[in-house]
Formats: C-alpha cells, sequence, structure tokens
C-alpha cells in the first residue's frame, strides 16, 4: 500500500517537482475531457470533469487522490483507452504515474 502523505508537510509549491508534474497532468487531463465532451460521452465528462483542478490545486494528500482516481480510469474491465484515442490517453496516464512515482518518493523521503 502506499504510503501516505502527511497533511501538515511541506505546501505543494515548495515541492517544484511535484508542483510542475501536477500541473503536467492537468493540462493532459484537459485535453481529454475536452474529447471527451467533444465526443458526447457523459459518462467519462462526469468522471473526468473534477480532475484537471485538483491536479493543478490541491495540497499533497489531495493532489494523491486525484492521481490514484485519474489511475483508476485506466482497469482491466472498464478503461479510458476504449473511449478515447491513444494520442490522448497515453500522454494522462504517463503524467499521472510520473506524478504518483514522485509522491510516492517525497513519502518515502519525509518518512525517513
Amino acid at each position: 500500500m502506499a504510503e501516505r502523505l502527511p497533511a501538515n508537510g511541506p505546501a505543494r509549491h515548495e515541492l517544484p517537482v511535484i508542483d510542475d508534474l501536477g500541473l503536467l497532468a492537468a493540462r493532459h487531463g484537459d485535453r481529454l475531457l475536452a474529447e471527451a465532451r467533444e465526443r458526447g460521452l457523459t459518462r467519462w465528462v462526469t468522471y473526468l470533469e473534477p480532475l484537471p483542478d485538483r491536479l493543478r490545486d490541491d495540497g499533497l494528500p489531495g493532489l494523491r487522490s486525484a492521481s490514484m482516481r485519474a489511475r483508476a480510469a485506466y482497469g482491466p474491465k472498464d478503461s479510458l483507452r476504449d473511449a478515447l484515442p491513444p494520442e490522448l490517453t497515453e500522454p494522462f496516464l504517463d503524467a499521472v504515474d510520473r506524478l504518483l512515482r514522485e509522491l510516492n518518493r517525497e513519502a518515502n523521503r519525509v518518512r525517513t
């Protein structure tokens, strides 16, 4: 299970790598959301709608939660990949995975 980041830890802007990765994931999320809206995929619009703002603005605990929710959109039975083109889904997935790895590194750094 992933380590939790303390709520009283550093502010997001104090960790520029994490902040930049969150902003990158948010930009990719904006593109996915726009394409889902254009295609009329209301289920995916509803799922994706809160994610870009959360990836852009949430503190570290909320950022982890938003990242995990974004990652869950790539499930084995029901995946964002089945609804939207790979040139949009894969960069988002890559950005979210990179963000989660960095969040895990920070959680481990704080813990030790």
